[in-house]
């Protein structure tokens, strides 16, 4: 967001292997409300598995699951990316009778009938994070989201402040359509006027946040903008390999917003000096929006009392100039891939993804 593939249909943790052991797992008075009495199994299916970004919200995922002594056995599933798996994956998982599953729908709507399929067959189904369509309590029994909105207010408020009289800004987005770009875009928008043109093609550069085809668009728009004032992007650490285009054609790193990570605090750590017109500002990268999904769909599948929000918001994390709330904090005893917003130690998340 290394690499420690999960791989076939599901792989069932046992209570002494992925709920932590069973004398130590939970007393009943610690019991979260969430977790009702009833016995159920959990599984976790992702689209996309292969990166540290998710490999730490999937460890998230368990790690918030064994809260609940209700959760019997807990199932994962990666479909690499592949729509037809991530299908078959929440198909298997309904036929062998979980009682509640939470899919990252990383296809969208393409998984929508099998989502369908499950939760009339009698699952707890929850989709989060990325848009499926559907209704709640028809195609699925909730759907657990993120603010990105409120994420496009944030960064257009750090923008407004440090360029007050206008800015270019480059947008990275993700794949061409995507709810999570197009909601930031949204929350700018209710901010900035249009004092503040963007550079990119409307409504932003299609970079599938994958770091390589993110370094070639951001190399290529640094030498044909004459100006970018704010580089903007939701996987702030795939802008690690473009960011020296920069220097090598003799300019600053401009302003940087975008979700945290520690490479990137790093990287701005090290190269702060080099580049006066370098800033950063960032939001939480939304690791703990799985342990939200997690919560309602056990609450849903045990008779425990739901969380009160269906919304994760994430935080401001780092502002370089104001300090506020944190200063940038980089952590260079740890790996890059891990995200220090993140209820998981960074310790712990160096464990899930060496």
């Amino acid at each position: 967001m290394k690499k420690q593939k999960v791989t076939g249909i599901a792989i069932a943790m046992s209570l002494a292997l992925g709920l932590a052991g069973s004398a130590t797992f939970a007393q009943a008075q610690d019991m979260p409300s969430w977790c009702g009495p009833k016995k159920v199994s959990v599984a976790l299916l992702d689209g996309f598995g292969g990166n540290g970004w998710r490999q730490i919200t999937s460890a998230a995922a368990k790690q918030e699951a064994a809260k609940c002594p209700s959760v019997t056995e807990y199932l994962y599933s990666d479909a690499q990316g592949d729509v037809q798996k991530a299908i078959i994956d929440i198909n298997t998982m309904a036929a062998r009778g979980v009682d509640a599953i939470v899919v990252f729908p990383d296809a969208g709507p393409a998984v929508l009938p099998a989502i369908t399929a499950a939760h009339r067959a009698g699952a707890v189904v929850v989709p989060y994070r990325q848009e499926v369509g559907g209704e709640e309590g028809v195609n699925y029994s909730k759907f657990i989201g993120a603010s990105f909105v409120n994420d496009g207010v944030n960064f257009g408020n750090f923008i407004k402040r440090e360029f007050p009289d206008g800015a270019n800004i480059l947008f990275l987005g993700g794949p061409a359509g995507n709810s999570v770009s197009l909601q930031e875009l949204e929350g700018l928008n209710s901010v900035l006027g249009p004092e503040y043109v963007y550079v990119n093609p409307e409504p932003f550069h299609v970079t599938n946040w994958d770091p390589a085809l993110t370094q070639q668009i951001l190399s290529a728009e640094v030498v044909k903008q004459e100006r970018i004032d704010v580089v903007l992007a939701e996987f702030g650490s795939a802008l690690i390999g473009g960011l020296s285009a920069f220097g090598v054609n003799g300019k600053s790193i401009p302003a940087v917003v975008a979700e945290g990570g520690n490479v990137l605090s790093c990287y701005w750590e090290e190269n702060k000096d080099a580049n006066p017109d370098f800033k950063l500002f960032t939001v939480g990268a939304g690791i703990d929006n799985s342990r939200l999904a997690i919560r309602w769909a056990v609450a849903l599948a045990t008779g425990g009392t739901p969380p009160e929000t269906t919304t994760y918001t994430s935080d401001v994390f780092e502002d370089s100039v104001t300090g506020d709330p944190n200063p940038v904090t980089c952590r260079p005893d740890l790996p890059g891939a891990v995200f220090l917003d993140a209820e998981m130690s960074g310790e712990d998340q160096a464990a899930v993804i060496q």
